[in-house]
């Protein structure tokens, strides 16, 4: 032990936040192991390393006997002539520390150290990352794509470490290219027998969520709070926004001028739809404002059972189920109802779904009300066939 170490201990400790105390207890802790092998067995053994210049001492405690004929083992007793040699005062009964030299153990304990140096180094870097990155869990990162494991996992390096993109925390309709800088969702990170393994994912809606918290002031701050969100990774993103100041309309704040908060997160996600509804308590209006962009005649809401009768205009019906169901499947998750969709013909023809017996149902809506969904359906229907 010496200078060089030293220097070499500081380094870890600068470029890998290894403090030098933690190698100096591995450090130690090997010339034990290594006393132990040799000799098969370190009780009653000490290791010092002296922290300022490095050097070390190895020595053992040992119990001063009579004469040889009592010492009945060598490793942890010593004669009380030998002891004197050591200390003048030494008594029988008494204990001395008797210091270890040898060259062949000095070449065996550094070989050890040096593999016990590296173990540690790898323990702590593996814990260093784990504690990292837990902080991290369920949260969003940047990485860069490193490399294809396995076929279609994908390996993200994330600065000091590894983020796992397995392939079913893909997002069917996106292709990466090695060196592509992509946002990810950190779903568990553990342990493992290969080192510290971070899990990311880019289907959770968790986050589409943290892009909002990330791209809109309003929302980070909590001025817009984010009350519910049902998604299909790279297909449509439903998500439902609520002000708690009513000088801020939420919607408004989440799309931005000319739409470019939302248009930056849809690029993020690389041109996932996204439709920013309002949240309303009443559940009645929540249901409504799901099924944008369709219009909806009246929506008659049950709390208890979780589930709601709607009736649409006759030619929203399928502008409001959507293409293979995906506006009403939505709709559903968003605001946890089981939705059942009706044209008005089909709500008159319907057993047991009489029109006029829910509440806010107009048998014959007004002309103004004919002529404004009409023209919302036709904007509505112009983004519908995009899809």
């Amino acid at each position: 032990m010496n200078k060089e170490l030293l220097e070499a201990l500081e380094i870890f400790e600068k470029e890998r936040d290894i403090p030098k105390e933690v190698m100096f207890e591995a450090i130690e802790d090997s010339l034990l192991k290594a006393y132990n092998n040799h000799f098969g067995k370190s009780d009653n053994v000490k290791v010092e390393i002296d922290r300022e210049t490095g050097d070390y001492r190895i020595y053992a405690v040992k119990e001063v006997v009579k004469t040889e004929e009592d010492v009945t083992d060598p490793v942890t007793q010593i004669t009380l002539v030998d002891a004197k040699l050591i200390d003048k005062k030494a008594k029988e009964g008494d204990t001395v520390n008797v210091e270890f030299d040898s060259k062949d153990f000095g070449r065996i304990a550094a070989s050890n150290a040096k593999n016990v140096i590296t173990q540690k180094i790898r323990e702590e870097e593996h814990s260093a990352i784990i504690k990292k990155f837990k902080s991290k869990e369920k949260k969003i990162v940047t990485g860069v794509v490193r490399r294809f494991v396995g076929g279609k996992n994908i390996s993200i390096d994330l600065g000091k470490a590894e983020g796992f993109l397995a392939e079913n925390e893909q997002v069917p309709t996106e292709r990466f290219k090695v060196n592509d800088r992509i946002k990810v969702y950190v779903l568990e990170v553990k342990d493992s027998s290969k080192g510290p393994r971070i899990n990311v994912s880019r289907t959770h809606p968790e986050l589409v969520k943290m892009l909002f918290e990330q791209e809109i002031a309003e929302v980070a701050d909590g001025t817009v709070e984010i009350k519910a969100i049902a998604r299909e990774a790279g297909s449509r993103t439903k998500i439902a926004v609520w002000s708690n100041n009513p000088d801020v309309d939420p919607v408004g704040a989440c799309v931005g001028m000319n739409g470019a908060r939302v248009n930056a997160i849809n690029d993020e996600l690389r041109g996932e739809k996204i439709d920013i509804i309002e949240w309303n308590e009443n559940e009645g209006l929540f249901i409504e404002n799901a099924l944008s962009p369709a219009n909806v005649v009246f929506t008659f809401a049950d709390s208890e059972s979780k589930e709601a009768k709607v009736v649409v205009p006759d030619n929203q019906l399928s502008l409001a189920i959507g293409m293979s169901g995906q506006n009403a499947r939505l709709a559903a998750r968003l605001t946890g109802f089981k939705i059942d969709i009706k044209s008005e013909e089909q709500a008159k023809d319907a057993e047991g779904f009489r029109l006029e017996d829910y509440e806010g149902y107009d048998d014959e809506y007004d002309e103004e009300y004919e002529e404004e969904y009409e023209e919302s359906y036709e904007e509505t229907t112009e983004d519908s066939t995009e899809e």
